[in-house]
């Protein structure tokens, strides 16, 4: 069957995107709470709307600010409601967090502003017996055997990629490793190979990830989607869902998909205790829009970061290309975790109490959203000394504190796809370092794009071929 054909035959998704939407539209909206502030750790009195927009748009400098001005734990206020939120900064509060009966502590609920989009059988919205469930059966698409499955067909695009950067001439590296982590969600994960579908996902992916904080706070008032930029977000959500579940259904019946090692298909023949599928198409939809949104623009920001970094230090960059032709993977993997730690991607890691709980000492009621400052925790002097410097051997022969690095968060709720994103970062850079020398252009700082920090111009850079090295290799 076509493509096209299956598209036509495909029901009407449009309905599942609208009542996904009215369930998780407003889920913001935790059931109101009353908390006395005087239990609270201290933060600011500001207005409720301009804590947000400091959180939201300023995080880079309003979470050290808050250290500073309030101490190691410290609220903030956000709408709507006013919803307290306490950061913890020292690492023994992280690990109380991380430590803690996930049954009590929900992670879910803090990520509930992601639900009309990502839906509610995503991982990162489940808690309880549900999280347990889905982890159990997405985890073998991700353990050590899957990941070496993929490795080839990573580097086979990175490759393809990188030998098509003009050379001698400035661009912004976080477009070029948008494209190459987009291509890699498509054909790695969704295992999407044909370009005609390819040409059709792209637009409908990029439109997904590329979105405002202004649009996501939107989503906890339902009335907005009729209009403007939440208006276009909702109609490029339904054609998004309609070509997932064309490409689910067609998956479905593929005569190879047994064979077949992209994730999709792996979750396709994962099956409950009776032999039964365990995944079905709104599940599976909903654990691939969390895939993407995860892990593109996140990695694509950690690569631009390192390629940046690197490119500043002319010996940096030397021991960075011997590491790359000599196949050391850990200078590599040390140098994709220093641009993690050095420019942190996502600004927390949050649970709501289910139960009265008690950290760092401070007796916090049933209600209250906590979490620690990744932005804090990676910029402890008594953990990295001079913190704001690149040094990638702070990774090498031992790791850093517990719970001092901690971009895919920890404990039972631990990015499920922090070894693939490692992996992928590692052969993205072992291509563009065996190829090119790189220079990196002007300064560069961190702006607010959706729920994730990029480099605000791009992470500029100039390449040139080393000598001796062709185009393609």
């Amino acid at each position: 069957m076509s493509w096209v054909a299956t598209l036509e035959e495909t029901p009407d998704t449009r309905a599942l995107t609208d009542a996904r939407l009215r369930r998780m539209s407003g889920t913001g909206k935790a059931p109101k709470v009353d908390i006395d502030a005087a239990v609270l750790p201290p933060g600011p009195r500001w207005p409720v709307l301009l804590q947000t927009a400091g959180l939201l748009r300023f995080r880079h400098a309003f979470h050290p600010w808050l250290q500073r001005r309030y101490g190691d734990v410290f609220t903030v206020r956000l709408v709507p409601g006013g919803r307290p939120l306490v950061f913890f900064t020292r690492p023994e509060h992280t690990r109380e967090i991380f430590a803690a009966d996930p049954e009590l502590f929900h992670a879910g609920k803090g990520n509930a502003i992601l639900g009309p989009i990502m839906g509610e059988h995503s991982l990162l919205l489940q808690d309880g017996a549900d999280h347990k469930r889905a982890r159990k059966l997405i985890m073998p698409a991700f353990n050590g055997h899957a990941l070496r499955d993929y490795r080839s067909l990573v580097t086979d695009l990175a490759r393809d990629e990188v030998a098509h950067w003009p050379e001698d001439r400035t661009f912004r590296s976080l477009d070029r490793m948008n494209t190459l982590t987009l291509e890699i969600i498509l054909r790695v994960v969704f295992g999407v190979t044909d370009e005609e579908r390819l040409r059709a996902l792209r637009p409908r992916v990029t439109a997904t990830v590329d979105i405002s904080p202004g649009i996501l706070l939107g989503w906890g008032y339902p009335r907005l989607q009729r209009f403007g930029p939440w208006k276009r977000t909702v109609d490029n959500q339904a054609e998004l869902d309609r070509l997932m579940y064309a490409e689910i259904r067609e998956r479905r019946s593929a005569p190879d998909l047994a064979e077949r090692t992209d994730v999709l298909s792996r979750l396709m023949l994962v099956h409950d205790e009776d032999g039964q599928d365990a995944l079905d198409d709104t599940e599976l939809r909903d654990q691939l829009v969390t895939l993407l949104l995860a892990g593109h623009e996140t990695t694509a920001s950690a690569l631009s970061w390192a390629l940046y970094e690197i490119g500043q230090d002319p010996a940096l960059l030397r021991r960075t290309q011997q590491a790359a032709d000599e196949g050391d993977d850990v200078w590599l993997d040390a140098v994709l975790k220093e641009a993690m730690r050095l420019h942190p991607i996502i600004p927390m890691v949050v649970r709501t109490l289910m139960e009265p709980a008690t950290i760092g000492g401070w007796d916090l009621p049933a209600g209250t959203t906590v979490g620690p400052s990744i932005i804090v925790s990676h910029q402890r002097t008594e953990a990295y000394p001079d913190p704001e410097a690149f040094r990638p051997e702070r990774f090498l022969g031992q790791n850093p504190p517990p719970n001092t690095w901690i971009p895919f968060g920890g404990g039972a709720r631990r990015c499920i796809g922090a070894g693939f994103s490692l992996m992928e970062g590692v052969a993205v850079l072992r291509e563009v370092f065996t190829s090119y020398d790189v220079h990196a252009v002007g300064p560069d700082r961190p702006k607010v794009r959706n729920i994730t920090s990029v480099p605000r111009d791009g992470a500029r850079i100039r390449v040139a071929r080393r000598p001796g090295v062709s185009a393609g290799r």
